[in-house]
């Protein structure tokens, strides 16, 4: 019989031990950023010829499928493309973002002095973020950041506001650029996504054990329950890692839990998702909801680890392995329907999906290379012939845009999609590319409950 709940009501005694759980399996599944897992494929450059093993520019290698509608020239901002040294890296780079549907904010690195003092001043770095109105990309506003790591730092927010991740501290800004405190945590943050509805987050957090609280700190995990161990290598040593839901607005902490290492946990309002394993290469995406009960959305064949996440609030996206080489992206409904599947040829690799605010469209910016990754044909920068920017309409699959990106960014952050997802911009060949696009398909409304299974 179904259930109906409030959403977002979190019921903290009977979630807390199925997270933990949930947690546990995600943990050993996760398929993590090559960032995270501590450097990228290629071989490293002296950080002190970043800025001077600039790559030369490559030709095209595909024309976008149509014309862009305008077109702003970056260089004029201060915009330079990066040096050899951040190939194969996975950093973020750059963040471009549409404010409304007639303002981009655009930040990327700003090239300065290189610190060489051995402490953790090596990983300070300057973020220039200018705020930019269309057609004409006047200048709104500009300002210049001091970070101090090289992962995602920028998330926005769909009343023109954003996030800022600097270390432990989450600040929130606006189309002015001024920041305000947010959140404090009392550990580096190492990772943060938002539900579609953008009312929770889940974040990951390095706090070994012996770490004390703090007055104005995110609450302590002093009674976080354990994640449970899975018998795999990565299960031993401590439970360093804090996994935290809470309330964007508030601060407020729903669910909290050790692990020991990062996760990503795909949530909607509803609950969580997961993926398990049946056996060899069959897996069954899982969505768990915080008031109990589980419904299995799909079946799905790969020979990876699936990686999953949530278009909107009732579709949730599959990125799988073929046989063959290539991925797959498998899209279904919270009702468990399949709704469509798109497939990428095995030269596209390193997917990172970017999804508009209201869930409408998504583009998915692959590198496209020369020849079959494997262990007798390792990835090079010189195998790389572009990143491609492909736009699909969330409710059909339908492709709807191809363009490429210049220069080639593997930590993403050069493609944007409008609040009404009929714009897509573009960093391409010295300029802010926009394309228009006609309207999506309209999307499958969300059920009024769930099934208790």
């Amino acid at each position: 019989m179904a259930k109906r709940h409030q959403k977002g009501d979190f019921r903290k005694g009977d979630i807390s031990r199925r997270l933990a759980l949930g947690l546990a399996v995600v943990a050993m599944l996760a398929c993590l950023p090559v960032a995270a897992q501590g450097g990228g494929l290629f071989s490293r450059h002296s950080r002190a010829k970043a800025d001077a093993d600039t790559p030369p520019p490559k030709k095209p290698f595909i024309t976008a499928s149509q014309q862009a509608a305008l077109a702003i020239p970056v260089e004029p901002l201060g915009f330079y493309a990066p040096g050899a040294y951040y190939q194969g890296q996975r950093e973020s780079l750059v963040s471009l973002d549409f404010i409304d549907e007639n303002r981009l904010l655009f930040t990327f690195r700003a090239p300065g002095l290189i610190h060489r003092t051995g402490s953790a001043e090596e990983e300070e770095r300057h973020i220039r973020a200018i705020v930019l109105a269309l057609p004409q990309g006047a200048v709104e506003a500009e300002t210049l950041w001091t970070l101090h790591d090289h992962e995602r730092y920028l998330w926005m927010l769909r009343n023109g506001h954003f996030l800022l991740r600097d270390r432990d501290d989450l600040k929130q800004g606006d189309a002015t650029l001024e920041l305000k405190p947010l959140l404090h945590f009392p550990g580096p943050l190492l990772w943060l996504e938002m539900d579609p509805t953008q009312h929770y987050l889940v974040t990951d957090s390095s706090e070994p054990a012996e770490t004390a609280p703090k007055p104005g700190e995110v609450p302590s995990p002093a009674t976080a329950t354990a994640s449970v161990s899975t018998g795999n290598a990565d299960s031993e040593g401590p439970l360093d890692i804090v996994v935290r839901i809470l309330h964007r607005e508030t601060g407020q902490v729903m669910l909290v839990s050790r692990v020991r290492n990062p996760v990503r946990l795909p949530i909607n309002p509803d609950g969580y998702l997961e993926v398990l394993r049946s056996n060899d290469r069959n897996w069954m995406l899982n969505l768990n909801y915080f008031t109990g009960g589980s419904r299995i959305l799909g079946k799905l064949d790969s020979a990876c680890t699936p990686a999953i996440e949530f278009i909107s609030q009732q579709e949730a996206l599959a990125n799988t392995c073929t046989n063959e080489g290539g991925r797959l992206m498998a899209a279904f409904s919270t009702d468990g329907n399949r709704l469509w599947d798109a497939l990428a040829a095995p030269n596209q690799v390193w997917p990172l999906l970017v999804m508009a605010p209201n869930g409408s469209r998504l583009a998915r910016e692959t590198l496209v290379i020369s020849h079959p990754i494997d262990a007798f044909s390792p990835l090079t920068f010189d195998d790389v012939m572009g990143q491609l920017v492909e736009v699909y309409d969330a409710a059909s699959g339908k492709l709807v845009l191809k363009a490429p990106a210049s220069p080639v960014l593997d930590g993403g952050g050069n493609v944007a999609i409008s609040p009404s997802g009929r714009r897509v911009a573009v960093l391409d060949a010295g300029a802010i590319q926009v394309y228009d696009l006609p309207a999506p398909t309209a999307q499958p409304q969300p059920a009024e409950g769930h099934p208790a299974r």
